[in-house]
């Protein structure tokens, strides 16, 4: 295999690479690295006996993934604040024709949905993000993990009930959420505290990820009285010469707040029924940086 082919194969498959690291991991950065060392070994290694290279790649990436994910995990124990996903912009549709399958890819990677994967064990996660995400069959799932198919069946059906039993119900309709966002933006940009609290249901949560690197609430925030205050407080004071911009984060709208043209927060809503139930702000510098890619 010539080296300028042994590239072309390795990046006609990179976009589903990191969509694995990345849902695997919920930092773009650790899933640049992933598919970084996955380059390395697929350009090193003899690739004669592979027939099929995505499921050969995939398989190198979940495992380094999963050896990865072992690692993160006592980083995160030690947090400062509570730990959100590192916010992406996405283009939802040009990859996936199926219109079913594109709502469903783009909703394994949502916020909320990486955060409950968060709960999981590094080889039920691979298995939910390998199935449910990307539609492997058990069987090649099964040869990537090294386990029986059996086994990951189990692990499958063990994932799918954590995710669905702890999996917050919002509604996914980009429109409406889109309406929310700007409504919820000029109630909040505009000091209207009575229309900001009119579009909080009575139990709205906030979430603040700063990792100690900036100003953000350290607890979970819950109550509209509680939100709606704290966010209006935040809207009267304003970062100097700030920008606010609405785009597809994570596959859903998001605002990205920009200070002298750099990232500086993230805020994204989750809806049911009209009225918002969770707000997510990311302020931790570190977690800023793919958002703007």
């Amino acid at each position: 295999m010539a080296g300028d082919t042994v590239t072309e194969v390795f990046e006609a498959h990179r976009s589903v690479l990191t969509g694995v690291a990345y849902r695997m991991l919920g930092r773009f950065s650790d899933a640049e690295d992933v598919v970084q060392e996955a380059w390395l070994r697929w350009s090193a290694e003899d690739r004669g006996e592979v027939r099929e290279p995505r499921g050969y790649l995939v398989r190198i990436t979940t495992r380094l993934a999963i050896d990865r994910l072992r690692h993160v995990h006592s980083r995160r124990e030690a947090y400062v604040g509570p730990w959100l996903p590192e916010p992406i912009a996405t283009r939802s549709g040009h990859t996936v024709p199926d219109a079913a399958e594109r709502s469903e890819l783009m909703e394994s990677v949502s916020l909320a949905v990486l955060v409950v994967l968060e709960s999981l064990s590094p080889l039920e996660r691979a298995v939910f993000v390998l199935r449910e995400a990307f539609g492997f069959p058990y069987g090649e799932i099964a040869t990537t993990l090294d386990r029986s198919e059996a086994a990951v069946r189990q692990l499958a059906g063990r994932a799918r009930r954590h995710v669905d039993e702890r999996r917050p119900r919002y509604d996914v309709d980009p429109a409406e959420r889109r309406d929310l966002t700007e409504r919820f933006l000029a109630a909040a940009s505009g000091g209207d505290l009575d229309a900001l609290l009119s579009l909080l249901a009575p139990d709205v949560r906030l979430v603040g990820d700063s990792g100690g690197k900036a100003k953000a609430p350290l607890r979970v925030m819950e109550s509209a009285d509680k939100v709606g205050r704290f966010l209006y407080a935040v809207a009267k004071n304003p970062i100097p010469g700030s920008e606010i911009r609405l785009l597809d984060i994570n596959g859903a709208p998001g605002l990205l707040v920009l200070s002298g043209g750099k990232p500086d927060t993230v805020v994204q809503i989750e809806a049911r029924n009209g009225r918002i139930q969770c707000v997510y702000i990311v302020r931790n510098p570190d977690k800023l940086t793919a958002v703007t890619a």
